[in-house]
């Protein structure tokens, strides 16, 4: 169940108007501030190019088109 209601937060998040035209780390902070909202715990957010996404989650666009946002799971301690 939570898996179900991540993936619908993430595919929100990820809508094309929400990254019009938004700087790379404003747009970061605002999926991030919406993702604890949301009670999701252990993850990291990570600005790339957009020729290096890897095996990530792609959660947002910025700077033109030129990168991402990608979530990801952050490593067990």
């Amino acid at each position: 169940m939570k898996n179900l209601i991540l993936s619908a937060v993430l595919l929100a998040l990820a809508s094309p108007a929400f990254a019009a035209g938004k700087p790379c780390e404003e747009l970061k902070s605002e999926i991030a501030a919406k993702l604890d909202e949301k009670k999701v715990a252990g993850y990291k957010l990570e600005v790339v190019d957009t020729d290096k996404v890897g095996d990530g989650k792609v959660v947002g666009s910025c700077d033109g088109g030129k990168k991402k946002i990608v979530y990801s799971k952050a490593a067990a301690k």
